[in-house]
């Protein structure tokens, strides 16, 4: 490649991952994100299977187990706060619904970003606007910065991903959603939790969970809810808690408290669950990543492990092909497989989270009270090996591009 400049959009975990492994093998890296710095707050999320591997190449896996949040488990509980079901952490060898390392989202993302800094240029508080590629490269403007031209540019930004509505089309040809809306806040709140991360599903596909933070009386709490397409605002966010308090409304458990403390988070993000599906990862000189590329929702539990593996193989692949032509049809090869199965939803997908019936619900829980014994078990084994089931290439062993 004449020109090995590598544009990142989103500096989540995806984009940190890939500029770590990108300037280790000696490209010009340059990251840009729209918030104005890391982006705070964000849920426990899972380090699992091959995506625990790439951390632990990266010599993080210890700093990540340090930050980790201690759980005991996932709890089901009743209106009354009673246990109805429970999963422990160390359930399927410690790769159940809760992993054995477990770490909030922006913990992860500063380990990632602390890794990637040395010799990667980041421009916070900006984005793209346009994309103009050619043989050569691709000229890239930015809503701050002044246009710059770059080999390169990798779209990993997310579920709403400018890049992919710049390069491959709109969202409407690209996302699959679930009829489910989530949002995730930190409350400042010590709910006793003695450890575990509490659900509580009503009736009308209704869920309310907490789990506990890294820090004392800091809860980690999520209100989800099952609908039809909903019009509204993405930056309105008092909207959008005004449509989480109608919807939740007279319920029992914690929710009360939850909806109380709803308003003076920080960090509170509301979207839907949607799946996103492309026909092919790359256009030109354009290839998307993590979320962007093959978003698989939250209840697959494999978005982190996708983001991390899909970032190693695609600057692995780049630093041994010397072209990106082959560099990203042998990344899609790759990551497409590992994709797929990490996009299945688990058994009930949307209506095992969300019930919608009392009589949904507390089948829900008896199918938990038997997930460690067959039939239950070896079928949630099969959905949780997904993580691992990838031969992660050892790029070390190959020669650098640069």
């Amino acid at each position: 490649m004449e020109n090995t400049d590598v544009l990142i959009s989103g500096a989540g975990i995806a984009g940190p991952t890939l500029a770590y492994w990108l300037q280790r093998a000696g490209f010009p890296v340059t990251v840009v994100e729209r918030a104005p710095a890391p982006r705070p707050g964000g849920q426990a999320v899972d380090l699992r299977g091959a995506g625990r591997t790439v951390v632990d190449r990266m010599g993080l896996l210890e700093q990540a187990r340090a930050a980790g949040v201690d759980q005991r488990g996932l709890a089901l509980v009743r209106e009354s706060g009673r246990i109805a079901a429970r999963m422990p952490a160390d359930s399927f060898g410690g790769e159940g619904i809760v992993s054995e390392i477990e770490i909030l989202r922006d913990d992860l993302a500063g380990l990632l970003h602390q890794a990637a800094r040395s010799g990667v240029e980041y421009l916070f508080d900006d984005t793209v606007t346009g994309l103009t590629q050619d043989a050569d490269g691709v000229d890239v403007t930015f809503e701050s910065a002044a246009p710059r031209r770059f080999g390169l540019v990798v779209g990993a930004d997310g579920l709403h991903s400018v890049v992919r509505a710049l390069a491959f089309g709109t969202e409407a040809e690209h996302l699959r959603r679930l009829d489910i809306y989530n949002a995730w806040f930190t409350a400042d709140l010590d709910l006793g939790l003695d450890g575990w991360y509490q659900m509580f599903n009503a009736p009308g596909g209704l869920v309310a969970s907490a789990r506990p933070g890294r820090h004392p009386g800091e809860s980690k709490v999520s209100l989800s809810f099952r609908s039809g397409p909903l019009d509204y605002d993405r930056r309105d966010t008092a909207a959008q808690q005004r449509l989480l308090a109608e919807r939740f409304a007279g319920l029992g458990w914690k929710t009360p408290q939850l909806l109380a403390a709803m308003g003076e988070a920080s960090d509170f993000f509301f979207d839907s669950m949607s799946q996103v599906h492309l026909d092919r990862l790359h256009r030109g000189r354009v290839v998307l990543l993590g979320d962007a590329a093959h978003c698989p929702t939250p209840l697959t539990g494999l978005g982190t492990s996708l983001a991390l593996v899909g970032a190693y193989v695609l600057a692995g692949e780049l630093a041994a092909a010397g072209d990106h032509r082959t560099a990203f049809r042998a990344y899609e090869q790759i990551i497409r497989p590992y994709a797929d199965q990490a996009q299945e939803l688990p058994p009930g997908g949307a209506a095992g989270y969300a019930p919608n019936s009392a009589f949904a619900i507390g089948m829900r829980a008896l199918s938990m009270r038997s997930m460690n014994h067959w039939p239950m078990r070896n079928i949630l084994a099969a959905q949780f090996a997904k993580a691992r089931d990838i031969a992660l290439p050892d790029y070390d062993r190959r020669p650098a591009l640069v």
